[in-house]
């Protein structure tokens, strides 16, 4: 049972959300527990179509994204159904907790039960704002309230009939808000969520390492230094806002920027001086008071503390293009890059994110095409936008050798990795010819400067992923996981040497062994999942293979260790007894069920035993298969259905001599 979905896979996320539905009904009815079939629904629909689509990861943010947003804007039933949408949700993540399904980087049951009582009184008050739902749902709501259920064939019309004859009353005013929320594009447009690319587990050092770094970053230091220089006193400032030529000359030397020697006739002329004045005012350390520059007195606590300042550096970074990048040479007063520097360097820094060395080149390309998306330069001359692309990928290593001094990117020099070359030929390669020529040109040079995201760039990248509500796996996370929840994970968000790293660092805990991750397996109730994590524990251990052949006859285990052995070749169908052809196939069947549903494995079914299809189901729901949950799903959702269908085939009268279909009178009789 998967967790999570590429937007584009409905037909399996929708086959995932059935099985998921039926499976939560039934645990709830069997613990006590209050459910609704809408809301579950509802909540599995707030996942999938959020910005990281899984379904099993839920923590405040996502809970008051479902609670205050999600329920309120789409959600249509009856108030006393809405207003228990908390205890249901209760039920939901208690039921994802029961059944391995919780990704363990997420909230607690205790934190989430917690998450939702303080949330409670919030959720009460957004049902009660009409200002809160989408269109859709006042139309929807509207009808409802009048008796009418948009859902059933012929309402709608009616529904429509209705309000042209003015039958149905609605709140203009509210109509009216929403209409202009709508095209004013206000309002919830947290929900508005695009998927966003699922991003590659990455392995970073100690605390203590991370921390030595960020002391020892250029920057950091000439902050420190640039702060305690300016003092509570401070320094004067020209009538033009720029330190004396002589302050700037006396911290350009104290700072070590190599720009006192610099024959300027302003301040204002020496750029690496003015990015560091303009980086100290944008964190906070430093301000303008009454003509002089000052160091702010609330800063104390962050130039004590080198990696606190570092992460403030590196988060206001994206707002400092007016002073990393220079101005085109033509009439343009900026540069394009410039202009969309807070949205493109993060997508830069998300681009290198989990990458080895990346040639620079193939970065100017991607930003330049970039800026033709942000500017109009379509109408330009050739020269000028020649031009511009050139200015551009120098702002672009001028912000490289800035990301430098901060500790966030090293650069070296190389061959590219024919990585980068090799998909310029691909069909779905989004650069233009002219850009396509240039790299094929310019990849093959034998000493082109690259670039990668150190440790810390590596770390602060993944805090803004994370806050943004992107997965981003880290190697090690996962060390405390319980079993099921571990092996989970691996199966679905960490690649093969990943995957191996996190279960070996996982089983060298005390505690934690190969046992426990089997019991883990054995309890799964999902035939897909189990056989996932099994496959997990096959590729990343260095005895797994072995491991999956001495399961062959484990009593719960048994057909998903045989499918493995299958699939590898490891076993001839031929040397297969009766016993383990049916538990094989009841493997097989519940887990086509599990990913298409009833009605795909009834048509298989058809297709492979024609008539004797029931029959066949009969047999492997006798097969003696552990899955008691799986098994009567099948009885339930495919036995039934051919077996009513048979018998509604045999109790088709037979044609009467001389009816239609059959000759009349004496014919030659069939021996």
């Amino acid at each position: 049972m998967r967790t999570w979905f590429e937007p584009e896979e409905t037909e399996e996320f929708e086959a995932a959300k059935a099985v998921l539905l039926r499976r939560c009904l039934t645990w709830a009815d069997e613990h006590g527990r209050p459910a609704d079939d809408l809301l579950i629904t509802a909540a599995m629909d707030a996942r999938h179509e959020s910005r990281d689509g899984r379904l099993g990861y839920w923590d405040e943010t996502q809970i008051r994204r479902f609670l205050l947003g999600w329920i309120p804007k789409y959600v249509v039933a009856p108030r006393e159904i809405l207003d228990i949408t908390p205890e249901i949700l209760r039920t939901y993540l208690d039921y994802l907790h029961d059944t391995g399904l919780r990704d363990p980087r997420g909230e607690t049951p205790a934190e989430a039960d917690a998450s939702i009582a303080r949330l409670s009184a919030d959720f009460q008050k957004a049902l009660d704002d009409p200002n809160r739902q989408g269109l859709a749902k006042f139309w929807a709501q509207t009808a409802l309230d009048h008796g009418i259920d948009l859902a059933t064939p012929g309402e709608l019309e009616t529904f429509q009939q209705d309000l042209d004859a003015g039958r149905i009353r609605f709140d203009q005013d509210v109509l009216d808000n929403l209409l202009e929320a709508r095209f004013m594009e206000t309002g919830l447009d947290v929900l508005d969520e695009e998927r966003a690319f699922p991003q590659p587990p990455i392995v970073l050092p100690p605390p203590a390492a991370l921390s030595e770094a960020a002391t020892q970053s250029k920057i950091v230091q000439q902050l420190i230094s640039l702060t305690t220089w300016a003092g509570k006193d401070g320094h004067p400032l020209t009538k033009a806002g720029n330190l004396s030529l002589a302050d700037a000359r006396a911290v350009s030397a104290l700072l070590g920027t190599g720009e006192d020697e610099y024959q300027v006739r302003s301040a204002a002329d020496l750029p690496h001086l003015n990015l560091l004045l303009a980086w100290a005012k944008e964190i906070r350390l430093i301000r303008v008071a009454k003509g002089r520059v000052v160091a702010v007195a609330k800063a104390g606590p962050l130039l004590r503390d080198p990696e606190a300042l570092w992460n403030r550096a590196f988060e206001v970074l994206p707002e400092l293009g007016d002073v990393i990048t220079t101005p085109v040479a033509t009439w343009r007063p900026v540069s394009l890059l410039g202009d969309a520097f807070d949205e493109l360097l993060p997508d830069v820094l998300n681009t290198m994110y989990g990458m080895d060395d990346i040639p620079l080149v193939r970065l100017e390309e991607t930003v330049w095409l970039a800026c033709q998306e942000y500017f109009v330069v379509d109408d330009q001359q050739e020269h000028i936008q020649e031009l511009w692309r050139g200015q551009a990928a120098r702002d672009l290593r001028r912000a490289f050798e800035v990301l430098v001094d901060l500790g966030a990117v090293e650069l070296t020099r190389g061959p590219a990795d024919d990585l980068y070359s090799s998909d310029l030929d691909h069909e779905d390669q989004h650069l233009p010819p002219d850009a396509v020529d240039r790299l094929r040109a310019r990849l093959q040079e034998p000493d082109l400067l690259q670039a990668r995201l150190t440790p810390l760039g590596l770390r602060a990248v993944r805090n803004r992923l994370l806050s943004e509500g992107r997965d981003a796996p880290l190697v090690g996370e996962l060390a405390a996981a319980a079993p099921a929840e571990l092996l989970g994970m691996l199966t679905q968000h960490y690649p093969p040497p990943e995957a191996a790293t996190e279960l070996n660092g996982w089983l060298s805990h005390p505690g934690q062994d190969i046992e426990s991750l089997l019991r883990a397996i054995r309890d799964c109730p999902f035939r897909t999942r189990a056989a996932a994590m099994l496959n997990v524990l096959a590729e990343a251990l260095p005895e797994g293979h072995t491991l999956i052949r001495d399961l062959r006859h484990d009593p719960i285990l048994g057909p998903a260790a045989l499918s493995l052995l299958m699939d590898s070749g490891e076993i001839d169908p031929g040397a297969l007894g009766q016993r383990e052809h049916l538990l094989l196939g009841a493997e097989n069947f519940l887990t086509l069920l599990e990913l298409g549903g009833p009605e795909s494995l009834i048509e298989q079914l058809k297709a492979m035993a024609g008539p004797d299809a029931y029959e066949f189901v009969q047999s492997v729901l006798s097969s003696g298969h552990h899955d008691v949950e799986g098994l009567a799903d099948m009885r339930e959702l495919v036995a039934e259905p051919l077996r009513a269908a048979r018998t509604h085939l045999r109790l088709v009268p037979s044609p009467s001599p001389g009816s239609r279909g059959r000759p009349k009178g004496k014919g030659k009789k069939r021996r």
